[in-house]
């Protein structure tokens, strides 16, 4: 699944891409992907797009009639863009529009899988295309007025962002007393926004914390972070600083918006690295897995204690 790195990825590139830009059509091709496609997608047609956002995993885009149309990128989403001049070489006149019967796009292996699941086209009135191409269709697409964004079912729980101003003193007050894994703690989204299993493994890795240790272990009596969480939140910080300098992790489907690859996978020290050496300096132990709510956890047991 596509984490903050990855999805950050995409909003600065559709940033550069898109934001500006006014929506001509909308292509819709299928009735949804995790949830149904709102009603009143299609009157997206006409509205510009003043600003792309991201809260946690979640791509949100301003539209300049008060609304934000929300974008996750599910398991194996990615969007794909393309220029007026490659859009026309790909295919003339413009589909049909809005359950037109049209299931195959006309950009082919340019997005993916022969275009048998590019489910969402945006067509801009510059000529230009953003295409959403989901094989395993858990994403998500939902358009909601701005005053509603607060309140949202699926952003209002959601935790500080770890490039916000966050930092070990926050962490520990939402660690204090919780029994649960670390890595779990890690992963749940109201601790911390869009950290996720890659990172969350790496992470761990670099402070020499075990994943299975529990979380209140890493607070002080007094509620204050010790020196091995505030080594921790160094770590995160880092980890995601880098895997964003590298474009993310390219694991399965990702993809950024030109179709180029994230190179951070090529740097990790333990995730998917099972039965090889640890590549801590002086260590000598070997990557082990284990299975923690039904995710892997990758982890040296001779460093992370």
């Amino acid at each position: 699944m596509p984490e903050l790195p990855e999805v950050e990825t995409v909003r600065q590139g559709l940033i550069r891409g898109i934001q500006g830009r006014t929506v001509e059509d909308v292509l819709i091709r299928r009735s949804g992907l995790r949830y149904p496609f709102p009603e009143d997608l299609p009157t997206v047609a006409g509205c510009s797009i003043t600003n792309i956002r991201r809260r946690a995993k979640y791509l949100l885009l301003d539209l300049d009639d008060g609304r934000v149309l929300l974008s996750h990128l599910g398991m194996s989403g990615r969007y794909t863009l393309f220029d007026a001049n490659e859009a026309n070489a790909a295919g003339k006149p413009l589909l049909a529009t809005v359950n037109g019967g049209v299931p195959v796009s006309a950009f082919g292996d340019r997005t993916g899988f022969g275009g048998k699941h590019d489910h969402l086209e945006f067509v801009f009135t510059d000529g230009s295309r953003a295409v959403y191409t989901d094989p395993r269709r858990f994403g998500i697409i939902d358009l909601f007025s701005s005053a509603e964004e607060t309140s949202h079912p699926l952003l209002v729980d959601l935790g500080p962002e770890p490039f916000d101003p966050w930092g070990p003193v926050d962490l520990a007050q939402r660690l204090e007393g919780r029994r649960t894994a670390i890595k779990l703690a890690l992963l749940d989204q109201k601790t911390v926004v869009g950290v996720g299993n890659i990172y969350a493994c790496e992470s761990l890795h670099r402070a020499g914390i075990s994943p299975r240790r529990e979380a209140k272990g890493l607070v002080r009596a007094n509620g204050a972070p010790t020196k091995r969480l505030e080594t921790l939140v160094g770590h995160i910080k880092d980890v995601l600083h880098e895997a964003l300098e590298a474009g993310g992790s390219t694991l399965n489907d990702f993809a950024a918006v030109d179709g180029t690859l994230g190179y951070f996978a090529h740097q990790f020290a333990v995730y998917g690295r099972e039965g090889q050496p640890c590549q801590k300096e002086g260590c000598g132990g070997v990557v082990r897995r284990l299975v923690q709510s039904n995710r892997s956890t990758f982890y040296c047991p001779s460093c992370q204690r």
